[in-house]
């Protein structure tokens, strides 16, 4: 059986009683018509099962209608969730969203911001997990229509989308301080990170505030995932005097400290307060469950994709308000034991890992 042939933006227009130019115009968001005539054409669309030719559509507009979103790692629950939200809305404003997985390797970044270059997307987004030794930063000001998301590039020419980290790392420490903490502990990603600067500045000045020195021994920066919270916590349960009290500044971090804390035998919250930072989703179902700084990964997928379609089409673009944060408090934050804990577990020198400062 010979198949019908596809309906044509001309028979649209027949059957609307309007000219082909109107047609096209209307669907491509170039005109406002009257209502009535509006409907005239959403019928004849709809009866005729008009389909608009995509690639004729990007090719009159000199756009791929595509943006992309590379991310450091896509198993990292608050990224993964960020793309989520991201896609949908780039598809509800008509754009399809392609993820490249960097992996955290430099460079797979670059080859993916040359997609802009190769006409394959029209703009990306970019969030980066580790500091740059200028090559990226070079890139992204060398390409046009990137916008950064959660992390810097410094000297980048582009803008920007962070979450207000000093806000949160003050709230985060103002906490475990009105709860009679005075021993805080910070674990921290990446040193030369936007975010572990910002966070590990706000957790000195809110522990000045309070009068308290920070004691360097129990700082502990590494990478953004639960290994480098296990090590920490081994880290500090070998010294003579280890905090009461930890602000891990993400909730990776958190998930490994709690590992290590079971591996231990040191209770959370009797032994040992904890506060993350994301409120990633399910946290609040861990025993116990983790009070954490909450951002949205919605509000950083919505506003992001937004910010970079506003960039393609030429907007000015000023500068983004932070991501707002909150704390969420569960059930890891207590008063401070009148003793020191004791880890049941070995957690002797050979544990130790130099701190990265």
């Amino acid at each position: 059986m010979k198949k019908p042939a596809a309906s044509t933006i001309r028979n649209v227009a027949h059957a609307a009683g309007v000219s082909v130019t109107t047609v096209s115009r209307h669907l491509n968001g170039r005109i406002k018509l009257p209502a009535e005539t509006s409907e005239r054409i959403r019928a004849a669309v709809a009866k005729l099962e008009y389909r608009p030719n995509a690639i004729a559509r990007r090719l009159s507009k000199g756009r791929s209608e595509t943006i992309g979103l590379i991310v450091s790692d896509i198993s990292y629950p608050f990224f993964a969730a960020i793309a989520s939200s991201a896609e949908e809305e780039a598809s509800r404003l008509g754009y399809s969203l392609v993820m490249f997985n960097s992996r955290n390797i430099a460079a797979k970044e670059l080859a993916f911001l040359s997609r802009i270059d190769d006409a394959q997307v029209d703009g990306i987004l970019l969030m980066t997990n580790h500091p740059d030794d200028g090559a990226l930063v070079e890139k992204i000001n060398a390409c046009s229509n990137v916008v950064l998301v959660d992390e810097d590039v410094p000297g980048a020419v582009a803008p920007r989308l962070f979450a207000d980290n000093r806000l949160g790392a003050q709230l985060a420490t103002d906490h475990l301080l009105a709860h009679g903490h005075e021993a805080i502990a910070f674990v921290g990603g990446p040193p030369a990170l936007l975010s572990s600067k910002e966070r590990f500045g706000a957790f000195k000045d809110s522990l000045g505030r309070s009068g308290l020195r920070m004691n360097p021994d129990h700082v502990f920066f590494g990478d953004y995932d639960e290994q480098s919270g296990l090590r920490a916590i081994l880290q500090f349960a070998a010294l003579d005097n280890p905090p009461t009290a930890i602000f891990a500044s993400a909730d990776m971090l958190a998930l490994g400290i709690l590992q290590g804390c079971r591996r231990l035998g040191i209770t959370v919250p009797a032994d040992l307060s904890l506060v993350g930072f994301d409120d990633i989703r399910n946290v609040d179902l861990l025993d116990p469950p983790l009070t954490a700084i909450h951002q949205s990964a919605e509000e950083f997928g919505r506003r992001a994709v937004g910010l970079l379609i506003d960039h393609i089409n030429g907007a000015e673009i000023p500068d983004a308000a932070p991501v707002a944060v909150k704390l969420v408090v569960r059930h890891s934050v207590a008063a401070p034991r009148t003793r020191q804990w004791e880890p049941a577990g070995n957690a002797s020198s050979e544990n130790r890992t130099p701190i990265r400062a």
